[in-house]
């Protein structure tokens, strides 16, 4: 195939290749580790039985690739876990049990998934907003104080860790000013004003750092079309320059806009855990935090699996969008 639709497949078929790619990297590194596997996966409080049943689970005694495919078995088609006194059919996908907290970890994940991405999406929101508004700005203003000032809070923003950030604004605003409450999670579907209002502090904290990203983006591609020969030619038959901003300038920098949001969206899921450890937010990234520090392997490894997808399927996304932005990625 060739043309869009081709790019398209090829693109898909290359996210499924990553995807399980991902899947053999992670099953190795947590699966096939010095020590006892078993013992790792079931926790330090698991009686010798327990062990054992674990290890039965897990297929230990089977060559390494029939291992892997009854893992990722598990993810497509579903799994049966033996409790016992009875079997528990965990569901795909199947990411495993958690025998610490006695949970499948894809409903333990699902549980904590909706915070995450109400921080990621909500943030996104105000760092395109913020980000670009900034670039464009500067690049509007190039050459004078204003484009100075920008640049010098862009960079500033770069540099500064978001626990930095997000310290000095709960100080700030929560206690000296006590212009938003301390955040405390509200499902969105319970009371969507509460939702917001209590995020908007922490959808700050993470929008700022990315905003100076895509500021400085926003402004190198904005200055790079605004040097190309049709937009003189604007210039020349008396176009306004707001209007060469806002319709022909701002359209050419949307490529690396929408690559770089998409790449961003993908990692942020992921990369949340200061944010959401910081203002106390139950998402995946505190619970990969907790398991970590009690030792839970099957939400750690569940855990990465998903942050791997979000990561892979943005960049996927943003490949896509990218050669609808661009249709000489097509060709490429």
């Amino acid at each position: 195939m060739s043309g869009f639709g081709g790019f398209v497949l090829r693109r898909g078929v290359g996210t499924v290749i990553t995807l399980l790619a991902i899947s053999v990297i992670v099953y190795v590194v947590f699966f096939v580790t010095p020590g006892n596997v078993a013992q790792i996966t079931c926790g330090p409080r698991c009686s010798p039985e327990q062990v054992h049943q674990v290890a039965q689970q897990l297929r230990l005694d089977d060559p390494l690739y029939l291992r892997y495919w009854h893992f990722l078995q598990g993810i497509l088609v579903g799994h049966d876990y033996s409790t016992g006194t009875s079997v528990e059919h965990c569901a795909a996908p199947c990411l495993g049990l958690s025998y610490q907290g006695d949970q499948q970890v894809t409903q333990l994940i699902l549980a904590k998934l909706p915070v995450s991405l109400s921080l990621v999406f909500g943030a996104m929101v105000l760092w395109l907003i913020l980000g670009v508004g900034t670039g464009v700005l500067s690049a509007w203003r190039r050459g004078r104080f204003t484009e100075r000032l920008l640049t010098g809070i862009t960079l500033a923003g770069v540099a500064t860790p978001v626990f930095v950030i997000g310290l000095v604004l709960m100080i700030v605003v929560c206690g000296q000013l006590q212009l938003l409450p301390f955040p405390q999670y509200v499902s969105l579907t319970d009371d969507p004003e509460q939702w917001a209002w209590n995020l908007l502090l922490p959808w700050l904290s993470l929008a700022l750092i990315e905003a100076a990203a895509f500021a400085r983006l926003t402004r190198a591609s904005m200055l790079e079309t605004l040097a190309e020969d049709h937009i003189r030619t604007f210039r020349a038959y008396g176009v306004g320059e707001r209007s060469i901003i806002g319709r022909h300038a701002l359209r050419g920098a949307f490529a690396p806009i929408i690559a770089l949001n998409a790449n961003n969206v993908g990692s942020a899921v992921g990369g949340a855990v200061l944010t959401e450890t910081l203002f106390g937010l139950p998402g995946i990234g505190q619970e990969l935090v907790h398991a970590v520090n009690v030792v839970d392997l099957p939400v750690v490894v569940g855990m990465v699996l998903v942050i791997g997808f979000f990561v892979v399927i943005a960049n996927a996304v943003a490949d896509v969008l990218y050669a609808v932005a661009d249709r000489r990625v097509v060709l490429a």
